[in-house]
């Protein structure tokens, strides 16, 4: 028999203790006002000084989580990371992981790493539910993390930056269940963003064809995810649109392109529409649109105008609640759609969360995708699983708030300390540890053979 109710019994987040504002960050750069905070709808930049890697990240987080949710090593029987920040390649990051279990006698633990840019994350979720439901899971419970560094050469693609990790617990009777046999994917090649220089951080971006490609995988998903539901519950295929989701999460690269992809959304639903259901309080200009070909339109600015004004109060409604954590500290890269999540949780009252249908899109460049959604208990009560989360999550919003803001300057500095030393040996990070949020890792030394040591605030 299936285990029921597969899905996320904890979760936890950590992002750094130091931010840049992006409106000085404008200024700095020479950009006009408002380019990166209402162009790309950004407010702050968290980011890693020499003494954190994504080691020390993911140790930061899995250790925390097993503190905060009381989470016995004996209880992991599945660990795994999605990251795209490789500092070795051939040792996991999971392998630095254990030792946090191996001092416990814990060493019969599955798993290693999953790398696909901003996509590790979900393909190692996935990979956690797929233990949980198969014949090799053995009672214990499943570990995802995800974490990046995501840093960029100076230019245009800077300010879409961030840093942080995610971990999440799964096992059966959870409070976010995966809904089962609604997972779609679209996995295609595309050099939109890659990072072929291992000797640098920096990747190589094709700005331009990195949108059309998570637009179009975008569509690509919410059309078979649609097909499979309509087959699921037998509905005709235009009653399976956005009104059935009262949450919709996506990756963020940056704000604003999150509210245009809810729109493509609602354009997607108006082109499934048959012509003669349209309302009339549409109009002739917005009516016209429906005999666009959707992959003629992913740089139409007109449409997306048009229904970025249309969908507006639902967007604000069903999914800027997600953007919390994406506003305040970046692109976490892998942690990016799970950050929304964490947002969601703590940004309603429980209550209005119970019995909530959540569709989840996961986007990583080069390229992978994939689209499902989740489905939250009824059981909001106090002391039930999710009021548990919940509580468990209320640190976030204060430590956003009590994070050390660095001026541009200090942050373009410690940016070019950290390509400069990438991968140089023996290494003595400087930075202070003093600000670090207390159960934080950091980086002590890089010994000459390469070896990392960290320690604990």
């Amino acid at each position: 028999m299936w285990p029921e109710d597969v899905g996320i019994l904890a979760l936890e987040v950590y992002f750094p203790a130091q931010y840049v504002e992006q409106s000085e960050l404008e200024a700095h750069d020479g950009v006009s006002a408002g380019k990166y905070t209402i162009g790309l709808g950004q407010s702050r930049m968290g980011f890693c000084n020499d003494r954190e890697d994504i080691n020390s990240l993911c140790l930061t987080v899995t250790h925390r989580l097993m503190e905060r949710y009381d989470v016995r090593p004996q209880q992991i029987g599945h660990l795994e990371v999605g990251t795209e920040t490789i500092l070795d390649k051939s040792k996991s990051v999971k392998s630095v992981l254990m030792q946090l279990f191996e001092p416990h006698g814990c060493t019969d633990i599955e798993g290693a790493d999953t790398t696909n840019a901003c996509y590790g994350g979900t393909a190692a979720l996935f990979n956690a539910v797929n233990w949980v439901e198969s014949s090799a899971w053995d009672g214990r419970s499943a570990l995802v993390v995800m974490a990046d560094n995501a840093v960029y050469a100076e230019g245009s693609a800077r300010p879409t930056g961030g840093a942080g990790a995610i971990a999440i617990l799964v096992g059966p009777d959870a409070p976010l269940v995966f809904d089962r046999g609604l997972r779609v994917s679209c996995m295609r090649h595309a050099y939109d963003f890659y990072k072929p220089n291992l000797r640098s951080e920096y990747p190589v971006v094709d700005g331009k064809l990195s949108i059309q490609c998570y637009l179009s995988s975008l569509d690509n998903c919410y059309q078979k995810y649609r097909e499979k539901r309509c087959l699921t519950e037998q509905k005709p295929s235009e009653d399976v649109n956005l009104a059935n989701f009262d949450v919709v999460l996506f990756h963020s690269p940056y704000c604003k392109l999150v509210q245009k992809s809810f729109a493509r959304l609602a354009f997607i639903d108006f082109l499934n529409t048959p012509r003669e259901r349209i309302p009339d309080s549409y109009g002739d200009t917005i009516r016209a649109f429906h005999a666009s070909k959707l992959e003629d339109t992913y740089f139409d600015r007109d449409i997306e105008k048009a229904f970025m004004a249309l969908s507006k109060c639902d967007f604000e409604r069903k999914t800027r609640p997600s953007l919390l954590i994406a506003n305040q500290v970046g692109n976490m890269y892998t942690p990016s759609v799970y950050s929304g999540l964490v947002s969601l949780l703590i940004s309603k009252p429980i209550d209005e969360l119970a019995g909530n249908k959540i569709a989840v899109f996961s986007y990583g460049s080069g390229l992978c995708s994939s689209m499902y959604s989740l489905t939250v208990t009824k059981n909001t009560q106090e002391g039930s699983d999710l009021a548990k989360i919940v509580s468990a999550l209320s640190y976030v919003k204060s430590q956003l708030e009590t994070r050390q803001r660095a001026s541009p300057a200090d942050y373009t500095r410690i940016l070019a300390l950290r390509e400069q030393n990438y991968h140089v040996v023996p290494f003595a990070p400087e930075s202070s540890t003093a600000n670090m949020f207390t159960g934080t890792y950091y980086l002590t030394q890089v010994d000459e053979m390469y070896r990392r040591t960290y320690a604990r605030v």
